[in-house]
């Protein structure tokens, strides 16, 4: 059992900044790929960000230079920085997690956490 909880949402003003984190839980034998998506009002939902069990990163080309994503393996947390945070960037963030539990660490889960919404006001 994995559980994926997204915290840091809000409100901001065009140009301000969050930082999203993704807490995951539960009998985790292992974490791979982890990434942020969202899904703005009336449109399906599109990657942000992906990163490895390692330092690989990719980013969508709409928040390139402005989006950092990164994790911290010990602590089985995912971050999203925002920076310069446009009005088009409102959405409610989604994390997504590839991970083996203990008791069937032979095959891949994929997580998702609730969301959590992100406004970014004119």
């Amino acid at each position: 059992q994995v559980q994926l909880v997204e915290s840091g949402g809000g409100l901001v003003q065009a140009g301000g900044s969050l930082r999203l984190s993704c807490a995951a839980s539960g009998s985790i034998f292992s974490i791979d790929a982890m990434g942020w998506y969202r899904q703005a009002p009336g449109k399906q939902r599109e990657l942000v960000a992906t990163i490895t069990s390692g330092t690989s990163t990719n980013y969508a080309d709409s928040v390139k230079g402005r989006f950092t994503i990164s994790r911290d393996n010990a602590k089985n947390t995912l971050y999203l920085q925002m920076n310069s945070l446009k009005p088009e960037d409102t959405a409610v963030y989604y994390c997504n997690a590839q991970a083996r539990i203990a008791t069937m660490p032979y095959r891949y889960l994929e997580v998702w956490g609730q969301g959590t919404l992100v406004t970014v006001s004119s």
